[in-house]
């Protein structure tokens, strides 16, 4: 149940924070932002601010913002149908009724003759017969009430279609963007619980080369072999790289300073299919604030490392899928986290948010790397590409994604349970 838990909030707020990217951003660029959700499928809540209705959705395997245009707007309201119309102070429509107009008895039924939600915001109707044909003219935020379904309408500068590239690019870049901005957050609230290793000895194991040649809690690391150490993770690396190979280390203690011989233990680590070195030492760890700050842009930028490591191997003909994990896998790895402390979520989560910003930004169609692609594409040619064209891109780009999901889980469930 813990695990459980802990996966929701984590993937909830990783979505979450991914798709108030998109809102925030594509509203900052004057977008028509319909609806923010968590999760698909039917909708167990739901609440409408201002111009956005916010839903949490049954399955909880992702979330979408609806941006106006990204889908067919309006219903085609064709010359000679009958409508309902509502106005404002102003006298401009406020409400545009199709259909069951007898539940809008305030209403003004007319016949239409022409009508433009987009661009003119306008509609030519006939009226009473003393009344001939009359314009009316229409609010912005006007709804449209289809079936009792209420919409507000969506004129083009509001559309996304209607944007400069860049502008588009923008809102579609804003939610990896927040991924990683969440991974440093994550990060700093992971370095403020346990510190950030700094090279000076915290403790010392029993029966290690640390301990044999009199290597003590509080020695601050100076140099390997001439070399200056500026952090632990210089230290850690040098040592690894080392197995058995005599280092002479350069100490401060006591304010004067002097140099010791270690040799490291060959230790076999199985993941790197390698020895590596260890001579038996815990580095002490350190709160302070600007520290912290800085190790969570480090270790972001070490996790996106990482994964273009993995991503290369691609190309290298060394990648295999069991190199991925999918949603049974990373239960999996959580539920290990969870029995590690609940500071170690703080870190997994963050590694989880780098990789799916980093995901994203793949240049896959349906993915936001996808999207930003055709954007480019839009800006070198001056204009959009087909929407037939580059929707069914996106359609077979999800489908594929889709089918890789299911091999990835399929993979961990074999391997964990089979």
């Amino acid at each position: 149940m813990q695990t459980l838990i802990a996966v929701i909030i984590i993937f909830g707020l990783i979505v979450a924070i991914h798709e108030w990217g998109h809102l925030y951003f594509a509203k900052k660029m004057g977008i028509l932002c319909r609806e923010f959700a968590i999760g698909f499928g039917p909708k167990l809540y739901s609440k409408k601010k201002n111009e956005t209705l916010y839903t949490i959705r049954l399955f909880p395997i992702g979330g979408f913002v609806r941006m106006a245009g990204e889908d067919p707007e309006t219903v085609q309201i064709k010359p000679g149908y009958e409508i309902g119309l509502t106005f404002n102070d102003q006298d401009k429509v406020k409400e545009i009724i199709v259909n069951n107009k007898a539940k809008h008895p305030e209403a003004k039924v007319v016949s239409v003759e022409r009508i433009d939600l987009e661009h003119q915001l306008k509609i030519d109707a006939y009226g009473d017969e003393e009344e001939g044909l009359q314009t009316y003219e229409i609010d912005p935020k006007a709804d449209l009430i289809v079936d009792e379904e209420r919409n507000q309408i969506a004129p083009w500068d509001r559309q996304f279609g209607s944007k400069k590239p860049w502008q588009k690019a923008v809102a579609i870049f804003a939610g990896p963007f927040m991924n990683f901005v969440l991974a440093i957050v994550l990060f700093i609230g992971y370095g403020f619980i346990d510190g950030v290793p700094v090279p000076e000895v915290g403790q010392v194991a029993e029966t290690s080369p640390a301990e044999e040649v009199g290597l003590q809690n509080g020695d601050t690391i100076l140099a390997l072999d001439g070399q200056e150490m500026s952090d632990w993770r210089e230290v850690q690396e040098y040592i690894q790289n080392s197995p058995d190979e005599a280092i002479a280390f350069s100490i401060e203690r006591d304010s004067s300073v002097e140099t010791i011989s270690i040799t490291p233990t060959a230790v076999y680590h199985e993941p790197w299919d390698r020895d590596i070195g260890q001579i038996g030492i815990i580095p002490e760890r350190d709160h302070g604030v600007l520290l912290v700050i800085q190790n969570s842009f480090i270790q972001t930028y070490e996790v996106v490392e990482l994964i273009f490591d993995v991503l290369s191997l691609i190309f290298t003909g060394e990648f295999s899928i069991d190199m991925l994990a999918g949603p049974v896998g990373i239960y999996d790895v959580t539920g290990d986290v969870v029995a590690l402390g609940y500071e170690m979520l703080f870190l997994w989560a963050g590694m989880l948010s780098v990789n799916i910003g980093i995901v994203n930004l793949l240049p896959i169609p349906a993915l936001d790397g996808g999207r930003l692609v055709f954007i480019g594409i839009e800006a070198i040619r001056g204009k959009p590409l087909d929407p037939n064209k580059e929707g069914m891109a996106h359609f077979v780009g999800f489908a594929l994604l889709m089918l890789l999901v299911l091999m990835v889980t399929w993979n961990d469930i074999t391997r964990l349970f089979l």
